[in-house]
C-alpha cells in the first residue's frame, strides 16, 4: 500500500458524488421543514374552522329546537281539541244508545197493546 495511486478523476468523481449527496439531503430537509410548517398551519386553520362550524351548528340546532318546541305546543293544543271532540262524540253515542233502548221497550209495549 505504499505506492497507492488514486486517479485524480476518481477522487473528483467521489467528491462530486459526496457534494451532490449533501446537497440532495439538504434539499430534502428543507422540503420536509416546509411541509411540516404547512401541516401545522393547516392544522391550526382546521381547528379554527371546526370551532366556527361548531358554534354555527349549535346556533342552528338551538333555532331548530325552538321551532320543534313550538310545533309540539301546537300539536298538544290540537290533541286537546281532538280529545274534547272525541269525548263529545262518545257522550252523544251514549245518549243515542239510551234513546234506542227506550224506543225498543216503547215499541214492545205498544205492539202488545195494538194486537
Amino acid at each position: 500500500m505504499e505506492n497507492l495511486k488514486l486517479p485524480l478523476a476518481l477522487v473528483a468523481a467521489m467528491a462530486a458524488q459526496l457534494t451532490a449527496g449533501v446537497w440532495w439531503v439538504s434539499q430534502q430537509a428543507a422540503t420536509i421543514s416546509s411541509l411540516e410548517e404547512t401541516v401545522s398551519q393547516l392544522g391550526s386553520r382546521m381547528a379554527l374552522e371546526d370551532a366556527v362550524n361548531t358554534k354555527r351548528d349549535v346556533l342552528d340546532n338551538a333555532i331548530a329546537i325552538e321551532y320543534v318546541r313550538e310545533d309540539l305546543e301546537d300539536m298538544w293544543v290540537d290533541i286537546d281539541g281532538l280529545s274534547m271532540n272525541i269525548m263529545q262524540i262518545n257522550t252523544l253515542k251514549q245518549r243515542l244508545a239510551v234513546i234506542e233502548n227506550e224506543l225498543k221497550y216503547i215499541n214492545k209495549d205498544h205492539m202488545k197493546i195494538i194486537k
